[in-house]
């Protein structure tokens, strides 16, 4: 896909050059002949940045026009808007394509049925139509996913977790009631119209999120916008104004009216964006954090007197995005989880030794604890949050390995503990590692790539993925001369001990095993 590379620079000096701007279409909100210190240069200029736009965005969108006109023929307007307007802009538009619309959802069903390659409802309570179509772009056949959601407006009252909807008449409606003014820009179609009532292009172009009314009644409207704001900053790299940040501040305790599940799937958005660590640090300095993960803020541990402990928050930050570092397939929620979470547990285990030392024994298994809690909570899937709270209750264990003194069995164990999450436990173990002592921090490198070696030589001679007793359950049982039990799982634990302890054995020796421990059994 082309992008507009150079766009958005265009923009900033068209914007800053002609004053904030308005629309460049039929439905003008702020006329160029009244922005002030503008003049026809500057405005031929932004128009030219505007248009440019349009077409860049229409010549990875061929199925726009197409759509468009089928909603026109029936009667209708649509326009292309937020997210995908702004995206555009930003020369990183996707395949996924919204649109607004004065139809309501059954006309709009009507409409796309005979068109789509195939349509769903699962949004149309809340006014949203899905659907996906394949279109030619350039020589080639890209799929688009749809959204087509009727001009509307939605609010929380105070006690519910839903939001009520109710359907609006106007594009200029639709508009105010969106989260930010950078999502807040619409193209009309097919007239290809540019539509901004908020200044949204200026803000794009000066990198900041504001809300299009004012950011009280955008975030009482829907609270989970206060998450967006943290978000976007994060994917974005945008500033928050401040009136945005101090609204969040007086607000926060707003969000818990908001079900678990869309915290949850927004806050996964964060900490999967490029520079999660801006997103959250608003998070916590607004105090969102201490409404729905509590036990990120609580990272930030008063230094003792002689300061002779890290600042677990900043460590917790620097360590997820040294994991991110490590990534090789693209982000990954799980390992990104476990970095931020994995010294949960240092301030429920912090105690001050009489020598002045900082201790936090344990914190690995009190952490572990703590995560399977919070991201229970959070409506996490059961996998997710085992996987999780396993990394972090493992991510200490490679500092009993000291210079190379585990023996096999030990390494075994490592292996055999960490399953399937060994990959990730690699990365979180290295990326735990953040003292600016250079040499330290080498010696620590070396050794785990020790560790990594004779983890493959293992492998190697003794298939470790799979670690498991040399007998198994029917061998056990005809060994025996027993029928399923705890008996047999009795036996198969000990014969995975005893192949975790000495490796791989002879049938013979295993089967001599089995029965000397057996006849102990009474």
């Amino acid at each position: 896909m082309a992008k507009c590379s150079g766009l958005l620079h265009m923009i900033g000096r068209a914007v800053q050059a002609g004053g904030k701007q308005g629309s460049c279409g039929p439905w003008v909100h702020v006329p160029f002949s009244v922005v002030p210190n503008a003049n026809e240069d500057n405005l031929t200029e932004l128009s030219q940045v505007q248009r440019r736009a349009v077409s860049e965005l229409l010549r990875v969108s061929p199925v726009a026009d197409d759509l468009a006109r089928r909603f026109q023929d029936a009667g209708f307007r649509l326009a292309l808007v937020g997210g995908s307007v702004r995206d555009a802009l930003l020369g990183r538009l996707g395949n996924d394509l919204d649109f607004t619309t004065d139809a309501r959802p059954e006309d709009v069903l009507k409409i796309v049925r005979p068109w789509a390659d195939s349509v769903w409802e699962v949004g149309i309570a809340f006014g949203t139509v899905g659907c996906q179509k394949d279109g030619r772009v350039g020589d080639g056949v890209q799929r688009f996913q749809i959204e087509i959601t009727t001009y509307r407006s939605e609010a929380y009252d105070r006690t519910s977790r839903k939001p009520e909807i109710s359907y609006g008449d106007s594009i200029e409606e639709d508009l105010v009631r969106r989260d930010f003014t950078v999502n807040a820009m619409a193209v009309a179609l097919p007239e290809k119209e540019f539509i901004d009532p908020h200044g949204g292009l200026q803000d794009l172009a000066s990198r900041v999120l504001r809300t299009p009314g004012t950011p009280e009644e955008s975030f009482s409207d829907d609270p989970l916008r206060m998450l967006r704001a943290a978000r976007f900053a994060a994917q974005l790299g945008f500033e928050v104004a401040p009136e945005v940040i101090s609204a969040m501040k007086e607000m926060s305790d707003r969000i818990d009216i908001v079900s678990a599940e869309r915290v949850r799937d927004e806050f996964n958005k964060l900490v999967l964006a490029p520079n999660p660590r801006q997103g959250l640090a608003l998070l916590v300095d607004t105090g969102l954090a201490d409404r729905f993960l509590p036990e990120l803020p609580a990272l930030r541990l008063e230094s003792d007197e002689h300061h002779r402990h890290k600042d677990v928050y900043e460590h917790s930050l620097i360590v997820l995005e040294q994991a991110i570092g490590l990534e090789e397939d693209g982000p990954d929620l799980v390992l990104r989880l476990a970095a931020l979470l994995h010294d949960i547990g240092k301030p429920r285990t912090r105690r001050f030794e009489p020598d002045g030392r900082v201790s936090f024994h344990h914190h690995e298994a009190v952490g572990a604890k703590m995560t399977k809690k919070r991201l229970t909570a959070l409506k996490y899937s059961n996998d997710m949050v085992k996987d999780i709270s396993r990394l972090v209750e493992l991510h200490l264990r490679f500092h009993g390995y000291g210079t190379g003194e585990w023996t096999d069995s030990a390494v075994r164990r490592y292996v055999r503990d960490a399953g399937p999450l060994l990959e990730r436990l690699h990365k979180l173990t290295r990326s735990d590692c953040t003292t600016r002592n250079k040499r330290k921090a080498s010696a620590l490198s070396r050794t785990y790539d020790g560790l990594e070696e004779r983890i493959a030589q293992l492998q190697e001679q003794e298939e470790l993925d799979a670690i498991r007793p040399d007998l198994d359950g029917n061998q056990i049982m005809e060994i025996l001369g027993v029928g399923p039990g705890p008996a047999v799982g009795k036996a198969y634990a000990f014969l995975l001990e005893l192949r975790l302890e000495n490796g791989p054995m002879e049938h013979g020796d295993a089967v001599a095993a089995l029965k000397e421990w057996w006849a102990t059994q009474g």
